[in-house]
């Protein structure tokens, strides 16, 4: 699957703040997320990142 910059995903597990909603920052071998909620931002490994995301809402233009 193709991801691109400035994407939402919904994650299967719940962030600490009580966000599950994350906006794609950077993408290559790795994919930058931000939390919308309390803005933390992560970095997950592009081969694990489907395992963890539950819905992928593309940005709309």
């Amino acid at each position: 699957m193709q991801y691109n910059i400035g994407d939402k995903v919904i994650t299967k597990k719940v962030h600490p703040c009580g966000g599950n909603v994350w906006t794609i920052v950077r993408t290559g071998c790795d994919i930058k997320i931000k939390c919308d909620k309390c803005g933390h931002t992560t970095m997950i490994d592009l081969v694990k990142f489907p395992s963890i995301v539950k819905k992928y809402l593309p940005k709309e233009d």
